[in-house]
């Protein structure tokens, strides 16, 4: 049956998305981040012992830094040259590739993040996929939730036309080398090219725009 996403093509926006450990290009963005406790949970009973320090549903390659004070929630991968920072809030199922940095005051939930992808300071990031080396200047964040709407669905603009996505817990798909500035906000639903940059202090709301 034909959907309005046939033919979603990852590429468009994540070029390595082939770098999941599991049959990404075969869903949708939106599917994996609402499985997400289950895909990592998957994922965990795939990772060697000699790579990664394994406690529980919690995976740290030997290689990442946690500072103390970090709460890592399960499920969790966090790869290889990882580092997060003191204060930093993990929960509801995330993998991390490698070299991907979180600092202070982060909050990361149920997300995707390729490699050397950055999240500064005090940000917010929520069901969301978030392309190689994208970086997050302090305070940006991104929504996952249509709190002004009382029946909450996400909606996606797709080939122009806005679609509704039968949830209610989306962020965006940030592509890779992605640059949002500090205290930027990304309204739930978006869809975001390679290299795109988000100005300091600016509401990104797709539901109103058209993707250029």
């Amino acid at each position: 049956m034909s959907t309005p996403f046939a033919g979603f093509d990852w590429r468009l926006f994540i070029r390595r998305i082939n770098a999941l450990p599991f049959a990404a290009a075969e869903s949708l963005p939106w599917e994996l981040t609402a499985y997400s406790d289950a895909i990592v949970r998957n994922v965990l009973t795939h990772l060697s012992p000699n790579d990664f320090e394994i406690t529980g549903d919690v995976a740290i390659h030997r290689s990442a830094v946690v500072e103390a004070g970090a709460i890592l929630k399960g499920p969790l991968v966090l790869g290889a040259g990882c580092f997060v920072a003191s204060g930093a809030y993990l929960r509801g199922g995330n993998w991390l590739e490698r070299d991907c940095s979180l600092g202070p005051g982060v909050e990361l939930k149920s997300s995707f993040l390729f490699a050397g992808a950055k999240l500064a300071h005090f940000n917010f990031v929520g069901d969301s996929i978030i392309g190689e080396q994208v970086n997050m200047e302090a305070g940006s964040i991104v929504c996952n939730y249509r709190n002004e709407r009382q029946d909450g669905e996400v909606r996606v603009r797709w080939h122009g036309a806005l679609q509704g996505l039968g949830q209610q817990k989306f962020g965006a798909l940030i592509g890779d080398h992605g640059r949002v500035g500090a205290n930027a906000v990304i309204a739930p639903g978006a869809l975001l090219r390679p290299d795109q940059v988000v100005q300091r202090a600016s509401l990104i709301d797709q539901e109103s725009e058209v993707i250029s």
